[in-house]
């Protein structure tokens, strides 16, 4: 993939060029990491889901026990 450019705002903002959010699946919301690593600046994307945000979610939505587990197994 060839080099693209974008440039730091005034308060540090970078806007990821689109064929990169495309191609390795950032969308808002998105949680990136960052690091140095010999003057190169890294951003990985954060790990998956959170499985306590995962169940909280679900509470008040008058779910019975078979619901809520098949969605946190990832059959929904």
């Amino acid at each position: 993939m060839k080099s693209m450019k974008a440039r730091v705002a005034e308060r540090g903002q970078v806007t990821i060029p689109k064929p990169l959010r495309e191609r390795l699946g950032v969308k808002p919301g998105t949680v990136l990491e960052f690091s140095e690593d010999h003057g190169r600046l890294i951003a990985i994307k954060s790990g998956g889901i959170d499985p306590v945000g995962e169940v909280l979610g679900c509470l008040g939505k008058k779910l019975d026990t078979d619901s809520v587990m098949a969605q946190l197994r990832g059959r929904r």
